[in-house]
């Protein structure tokens, strides 16, 4: 929970969006290289028009998969 409190204090605090941020229920994070930063900048700019052509969970599904979050175990 300190990453969503923390994060979204950052973000309205500097006013990176116009409107108020905040998480939604459902959410997972990660980290990125430096040479990423401005392609996953793109991606939540235009993350509304992007999940009209391909839905949240087949997005995630395939990245579970890809990058092998769907062999890992938890508890």
């Amino acid at each position: 929970m300190l990453l969503k409190g923390e994060s979204s204090n950052w973000i309205n605090k500097n006013e990176i969006f116009r409107k108020n941020f905040k998480w939604q229920d459902e959410y997972f994070a990660v980290s990125v290289s430096e040479s990423a930063v401005n392609r996953v900048r793109d991606y939540i700019k235009n993350q509304e028009e992007h999940h009209r052509k391909r839905s949240f969970q087949e997005e995630y599904s395939e990245f579970m998969q890809k990058y092998g979050f769907d062999k890992v175990i938890l508890g």
